[in-house]
């Protein structure tokens, strides 16, 4: 049997909530790399850059560091997690103020060859 390779890349503290990377993530997911690359670079959503910039490397990691045909792999697994949330506030009328919540994602993106996702 063929071992399983996950090629596995990671970009954390990225600058936007982890919901709006979740619909960027949501239409890449299964896609051939080449495919999903394709869709990234036209997709107007700004989470799509980072989202982007990140399979790049999970592809030239998987064709550096373990010999894959970048036309054999496939996104396997992406997911978006939460990261840490600054608090800033803004004064507002009244004696009171606005909380303001500034969001960051932790995005993982998982490739297979495949042939392999026979198992």
């Amino acid at each position: 049997m063929a071992e399983v390779i996950d090629v596995r890349a990671k970009a954390r503290y990225i600058p936007i909530s982890a919901q709006k990377v979740r619909l960027v993530l949501n239409q890449v997911r299964g896609l051939p790399a080449p495919e999903a690359m394709d869709v990234l670079r036209f997709t107007p959503n700004y989470a799509a850059r980072p989202v982007y910039k990140l399979l790049g490397s999970a592809i030239a990691n998987g064709e550096e560091n373990f010999g894959m045909n970048r036309e054999d792999m496939f996104v396997y697994r992406i997911f978006a997690d939460e990261g840490p949330t600054r608090r800033w506030r803004r004064f507002g009328a009244r004696g009171r103020f606005k909380p303001i919540l500034r969001r960051h994602s932790h995005i993982t993106v998982v490739l297979r060859e495949r042939g392999s996702d026979k198992d």
